[in-house]
Parts: C-alpha cells; sequence; structure tokens
C-alpha cells in the first residue's frame, strides 16, 4: 500500500469530489480527481486505483437515483461508451495521458464558451443522435484513460435539457457500465497489482461521505442553479486539464 503522506492529502479530497459527483451535485468535478492525484503518483496509477473506489461509488449513486433512469438515452448511449473503452484500451500503451487531458480540457473550455454565449433556447431542438454518438465514444474513451469521460459526453446530454434527477441517473447508469467494462483491461495492462488494490482499499471508506453530502443538497437545488454548477465543475475541470496536459511542464 502506498504510504507516503501527500498522497493521502491529495487523495482523500479527490475521493471526496468524486463522490459529490457521482451524488449529482457537483457534477463535473469528478473529472478533476485524476489530475488532483496525478500530482502524487503517475497518471495511469492514480486512475487504477480509483477502479474500486469508482465501484462502490457508482453502487451508491445508482441507488440514490434508482427511481430515474432515462432507459432508452442509455441503450442509446452504451454502445458508443463501450466502443470508445475498446479504444482506449488500444491506444493506452501510446498516447500519453497528460496530452489526452489537454485535448479534453481544451473541449471542455470550448463547449463551455459555446453554453455561455449562445445559450439554448427552451423550443430548441436536441442535437442530431450522430453527434451523440461521436461525443460519447469520445467519452468512453477519455474515461478509460484519466476518468475524465463527464465532459464529453456532458456535451451531448445537457442540450437534451433532462431533469436534473433524470440526467443525475442516467449518467450513473452509463458510467457504471463503462467503468465496470474498465477492470478487464486495467487487468490485462498490469494496473491492477497488490500495491493498487490495497490503496483503493484504504480509500474505499472515504467514499461514501462525498455521495452522502451530495445527495442530500442535489435534492433540494432549484435545477438552474444545478445546471450552474455543472458549468462551473466544467470551468474547473477544464482549466485543470489544460494545465496539466499543456502547461504544466513548461513553467
Amino acid at each position: 500500500m502506498i504510504t507516503d503522506p501527500f498522497f493521502y492529502a491529495i487523495a482523500i479530497p479527490a475521493v471526496f469530489l468524486l463522490g459529490l459527483s457521482k451524488s449529482g451535485f457537483g457534477a463535473g468535478f469528478g473529472s478533476l480527481t485524476v489530475p488532483l492525484m496525478a500530482l502524487a503518483v503517475p497518471v495511469p496509477q492514480a486512475a487504477a486505483i480509483l477502479v474500486p473506489v469508482l465501484f462502490v461509488l457508482d453502487l451508491l449513486g445508482l441507488h440514490a437515483w434508482r427511481r430515474h433512469f432515462d432507459w432508452p438515452l442509455i441503450r442509446f448511449l452504451l454502445p458508443f461508451g463501450l466502443l470508445g473503452t475498446a479504444i482506449g484500451t488500444a491506444l493506452f500503451t501510446l498516447l500519453d495521458s497528460r496530452l489526452v487531458a489537454g485535448i479534453v480540457g481544451v473541449f471542455t473550455l470550448l463547449f463551455l464558451a459555446q453554453r455561455v454565449m449562445f445559450p439554448s433556447r427552451p423550443d430548441s431542438a436536441p442535437p442530431p443522435r450522430w453527434l451523440g454518438g461521436v461525443l460519447t465514444t469520445v467519452a468512453g474513451f477519455t474515461s478509460f484513460i484519466a476518468h475524465a469521460g463527464g465532459p464529453p459526453l456532458n456535451a451531448y446530454a445537457l442540450k437534451l435539457r433532462l431533469a436534473p434527477a433524470v440526467y443525475t441517473a442516467s449518467m450513473a447508469m452509463f458510467f457504471f457500465t463503462v467503468n465496470v467494462a474498465k477492470w478487464g483491461p486495467y487487468a490485462w495492462l498490469g494496473l491492477l497489482d497488490a500495491r493498487n488494490l490495497a490503496t483503493s482499499a484504504a480509500l474505499l471508506p472515504l467514499s461514501p461521505i462525498g455521495v452522502w453530502v451530495g445527495v442530500r443538497i442535489a435534492h433540494r437545488l432549484d435545477p438552474v442553479l444545478f445546471y450552474r454548477l455543472i458549468d462551473a465543475g466544467m470551468l474547473l475541470t477544464g482549466c485543470k486539464l489544460v494545465w496539466d496536459g499543456f502547461l504544466s511542464g513548461r513553467i
């Protein structure tokens, strides 16, 4: 097990943020988790440590939002998400995860700027399904590389103007399935070794705290405020990913 105190000083608040994102409150903040933990360990190791934690958090999120799934949307998204996972598996050893994180950050900030400068009207048509398929494939890929699948998927899902509970529940089911699909490839790549799994076990008791706090806040949020918090999370995520991908090694 990792024993470095600095690692836990970073990992404990990162896991809390991840729990908040899984609860529906602060959705988008979860993409900050791997970049934060990468301050203490390499990105692939951070991603591997979080796999068991994500499993527990996903189960808690599914239970909390079990009455609100949009099953037609989930059935549409999942094949593309799993395709992105397969692409991530094939390219994992060839791509620099920091570069991938930087690219995700750029597109996150561009999408957020588009949302702020050109907000969609209530009567506007939903985005085309082909675009949803492309963005969801990208989400599966970036989720596999750096657990950063939220921003690409939000670029499609937020345009659907779902009720907050339906949005949160459907994203929870999507990422639960995608995260379970990572176990086999991560093991095949040698990332689920004894040290990483033992470190995951040490962090697991902390994982429900963020979900517990977030669910109680999310149920009381006005939908407008809910989506503003998502935008705030996307802004922080985009800036952090761009920093990690393109700037951190040059300053």
